[in-house]
């Protein structure tokens, strides 16, 4: 209620202005114009104001003050340059040659000016905006929005607390309900997994390693949460740290730099060789006749050769190949006595 009362007063201020200017203060030698005339116009005026409010707080601050200086410039110029047309007295062509050139130099100077201030880069450690949000984020900063996936998966909370990320984490309002309307399910796994995601939140924001800061910013026409993120990661200039992957995908068709917690996780995996010598249990039967699967302490899968008869054992088995899949890395090997005796 309170985001509309501002600008509602400022239409109605602006309605009031108007009649009272055009009741109040007639124009000489003219007919004089109805109050209402002047209400109306007073309050498009103030509708005016508020849709100029809306498109420039979507731009950048840099860009805000280009575009004004250039203003600004190219209104001096076009006065200049007027004076030099006097010869044409004070009638109609001399205002319209003067209103040209404040229309065509002010727009250059508008457009121009915004778009190389745009392109000016502050001194490190100044604190610059890069978005309309209300948070502001020096240009030292990575910002990273946090999606829903990468709360529950669990492991984010872990990679913070070693320190190898920076924040400030980015968590938006609507990411917070989901994850609370995923904690109030009916359904005993996925409540399992929302408050499962709160905790890790929890840890994160608790353990000091990084900040976390809470945007109360929303997109009411938008109602896919995986597109609000993208929008909102486009608007601040932030990564998005996800493992949803096909939300991955389509941030990175929009631009947006995507840290999937996945692909850290299967880069940090421990390098098999072939040759290698490992210790697994058996655990169950393999596709093919005589396999036999066990998986490393990082979720690998080993197939052994032979490994069928020894399910349920723990053996030494040594590596033969590596094989790399877009799930994955899958490790085939064979007991160790057969390899020797091979």
């Amino acid at each position: 209620m309170r985001r509309y009362l501002i600008p509602f007063l400022l239409v109605v201020t602006a309605a009031i202005l108007g009649f009272g200017v055009v009741r109040y203060f007639p124009p000489k030698g003219a007919a004089p114009l109805s109050p209402w005339i002047g209400l109306v116009g007073g309050a498009a005026v103030g509708l005016l104001v508020l849709l100029a409010e809306r498109l420039i707080r979507k731009l950048p601050f840099l860009q805000i003050v280009g575009g004004a200086i250039g203003l600004f410039l190219g209104l001096a110029l076009a006065r200049l340059l007027s004076s030099f047309f006097a010869v044409l007295g004070q009638g109609v062509w001399a205002a319209f040659v003067y209103a040209m050139l404040a229309l065509a130099l002010g727009y250059l100077g508008l457009v121009v000016g915004g778009r190389r201030f745009r392109e000016l880069r502050l001194p490190e450690g100044l604190v610059h905006p890069i978005s309309y949000v209300s948070k502001r984020f020096p240009k030292r900063e990575c910002p990273k929005v946090v999606d829903t996936s990468a709360i529950i998966d669990g492991r984010l909370a872990d990679i913070c607390e070693t320190g190898w990320l920076e924040g400030p984490l980015i968590i938006p309002n609507f990411v917070l309900r989901e994850l609370q309307y995923v904690a109030d399910s009916r359904e005993h796994a996925r409540r399992e997994r929302g408050r499962r995601g709160l905790d890790a939140l929890n840890r994160i924001r608790e353990s000091g390693r990084v900040e976390v800061r809470f945007v109360d910013h929303d997109y009411p026409r938008i109602r896919d949460i995986d597109a609000k993120l993208v929008r909102l990661c486009r608007e601040l200039g932030a990564k998005l740290i996800t493992t949803d992957y096909n939300l991955n995908k389509v941030a990175r068709l929009k631009g947006v730099e995507v840290l999937n917690v996945n692909e850290l996780a299967l880069a940090l995996r421990p390098v098999v060789t072939p040759g290698e010598e490992l210790r697994i249990e058996i655990i169950k039967e393999g596709k093919e006749r005589d396999q036999g699967v066990g998986y490393l302490p990082d979720g690998t899968m080993v197939v052994v050769e032979g490994g069928r008869r020894l399910i349920g054992k723990e053996v030494e088995v040594v590596v033969t190949s590596v094989l790399q899949t877009p799930a994955g890395r899958i490790v085939f090997a064979q007991p160790k006595a057969r390899a020797q005796a091979a």
